[in-house]
């Protein structure tokens, strides 16, 4: 009996906050953001152009992930940084984390094998950024989006063949948007949406996170409007495509 309320209660608390994040402790002292040079080295050598990976070359290269992943660490973002050198470095790490986290548990089919039933891949806490330790679900829900930037979805890669490809050259703050909005058009003419001016078959992404596409844009439509050649009706009919979760390997 009391197990049975005991796992009751905390299904209910995982229920009331699924994600479970917490926001990033900023540095007070100033710094410099690190580069991103061995990331795009890396990236380069093990994604296509398409967004395939090659998990069994980061593997083998794991030393040099492993070198990038503790700069990441070793370099949290300061008070000083601007907002873009923030993005590209919250979007890098959980991008560069999210490869190390399928390396640490290759091979697998899927990103959602690694943990149990009442654990998640991305509510896993295993990123050191300073003094702090962050899962994958603070890094993007409690801190990138916190930053009011939807494009922001569509520059990281949760593994999935679903997701928004791995770009093979790192984030910077220094072309950033021209990199955001990139992504953004590239997912949305890709197959993971159908979209004519009168009906949209849309990535589960648009119905997860809809109000992060109202807040930026007012509403998912004038969102995709921005980001596509349509012009969408205001009434078009929106289903949503089933999320393939299969591991996103060459």
């Amino acid at each position: 009996m009391i197990k049975h309320i005991t796992l009751s209660l905390l299904l209910s608390l995982i229920t009331l906050n699924p994600f479970n994040t917490k926001k990033l402790n900023i540095d007070d002292q100033q710094s410099k953001p690190p580069s991103h040079q061995k990331w795009t080295k890396l990236l380069q050598k093990h994604v296509s152009d398409h967004g395939l990976v090659d998990y069994k070359g980061f593997k083998k290269d794991k030393d040099q992930l492993l070198a990038y992943t503790r700069q990441l660490s070793q370099n949290p973002p300061a008070k000083n940084w601007s907002e873009n050198e923030k993005k590209a470095y919250l979007i890098n790490t959980y991008n560069a984390f999210t490869v190390l986290l399928i390396v640490n548990n290759y091979p697998l089919k899927s990103i959602k094998d690694i943990g149990g039933l009442l654990s998640s891949p991305f509510g896993k806490k295993f990123i050191k950024l300073g003094n702090e330790t962050y899962s994958l679900n603070d890094v993007e829900k409690g801190m990138l989006l916190e930053m009011g930037d939807a494009r922001a979805h569509f520059a990281v890669n949760c593994a999935s063949f679903s997701c928004p490809k791995l770009e093979n050259k790192a984030f910077t703050a220094t072309g950033l948007d021209q990199q955001l909005n990139k992504a953004s058009r590239n997912f949305l003419q890709s197959d993971k949406n159908k979209i004519t001016e009168n009906s949209l078959q849309l990535s589960k992404i648009f119905k997860w996170y809809s109000s992060d596409f109202e807040d930026y844009s007012g509403s998912v439509i004038n969102f995709i409007n921005d980001y596509t050649n349509h012009d969408i009706s205001t009434d078009a009919d929106i289903d949503y495509l089933d999320y393939d979760w299969s591991l996103n390997e060459k």
